[in-house]
């Protein structure tokens, strides 16, 4: 689709429409500053449009336009409703420059997907950097999250926590209106982002974490241009390499409870494989073992499932007891629980 006379038409109509509007909400604006017609005339007509038209039409037909106006084309040739959302989410990216092409899809998800990107090596120091775009809220299939969500802090798109005194934030949230959904979901990409941080300054196996805004992650790519490293559980290890790999998933579990986290959602189809190396991926849905009530039992089937994985490829383990000792040197249960026998399996997703 491009940005043709047809689509600048429709705007002016949409103009027009608004006039009305604008007129009346004139004195309220010229006392603050105001921002750019262009910018507010798009809003308003994505606002119609979504009320009007499909949601999928809508964000594709808008964000394209938008996307398209800066000159962003990519060799990597989109679905139609996949082309709009893409291009806006990775818009200031390609603006900054640091990445300037989309090659490749990588993986589609329910929540997100990830695609191979051309980077700029004067600006990141890599040539290709894997982009992990999350849908717009209207078209995401969200999980049950509250499980992962319980007693954890908002972060804002600046990765800080939502403060107590913050209450239009607050109010959002609880009365779950559009803004507050919103504000939901950029917590849930920026605890991806910050967990990224973190673990890569301390040596997990987890991607680089490069640059973020409130619908994208830039992270190192594992793969090369011909193909992107496969999940592990499309791999047969070798003998010899099945038992040391399974240890250094353990490392990086027994790494993560020491900064105060469990991944949440670990298995084998959240880790790559590459060169006879391993990395963590996924890690919106971590929790804080001190905070939540389930931190126990959801370890206890991220190693339940690590160990199925490896016990096929002949590693013998017990998870239950892994997940114990791990438990006991680690980790701080909530103070009216006892880990040993308060906690419950949750269900599996």
């Amino acid at each position: 689709m491009s940005f043709d006379d047809t689509q600048t038409d429709r705007y002016e109509a949409y103009a027009e429409t608004y006039d009305s509007l604008n007129r009346k909400q004139h004195a309220q604006r010229t006392r603050r500053k105001r921002k750019p017609r262009q910018e507010v005339l798009r809003r308003q007509v994505t606002r119609h449009l979504a009320a009007h038209e499909s949601a999928g039409d809508a964000v594709a037909e808008v964000a394209e336009a938008d996307a398209l106006e800066q000159g962003f084309v990519t060799s990597y040739h989109p679905g139609h409703f996949e082309q709009g959302w893409l291009l806006q989410s990775l818009q200031s990216f390609y603006q900054e420059g640091v990445i300037t092409d989309v090659l490749a899809l990588v993986r589609g998800g329910k929540e997100a997907n990830v695609y191979c990107c051309a980077a700029d090596p004067d600006h990141t120091g890599e040539t290709l950097l894997a982009a992990k775009v999350y849908r717009p809220r209207m078209l995401r299939h969200l999980r049950n999250d509250s499980l992962y969500r319980e007693r954890r802090q908002v972060l804002t798109a600046e990765g800080r926590a939502v403060k107590g005194n913050e209450h239009r934030i607050l109010r959002a949230l609880g009365k779950k209106t559009a803004y507050g959904q919103e504000v939901a979901q950029t917590s849930w990409l920026m605890y991806e982002y910050t967990t990224l941080q973190t673990l890569h300054a301390a040596g997990a196996a987890v991607p680089r974490p490069v640059a973020v805004n409130e619908q994208t992650i830039l992270m190192g790519y594992v793969g090369d241009r011909q193909e992107a490293a496969p999940t592990l559980n499309q791999i047969r290890l070798e003998k010899d390499e099945a038992e040391p790999l399974f240890r250094e998933v353990l490392r990086n579990v027994e790494l993560m409870l020491r900064h105060g986290m469990v991944h949440g959602d670990l298995s084998a189809y959240n880790l790559l494989y590459w060169d006879g190396r391993l990395t963590l991926i996924d890690f919106p849905q971590v929790i804080d073992p001190g905070t939540n009530a389930s931190a126990c039992a959801i370890l206890a089937r991220d190693l339940r499932r690590v160990c199925e994985y490896f016990a096929r490829q002949g590693v013998a383990a017990d998870p239950a007891a892994i997940a114990d000792d791990l438990w006991r040197r680690y980790a701080e249960p909530p103070a009216h629980v006892r880990a040993a026998d308060a906690y419950h399996e949750p269900d599996e997703e």
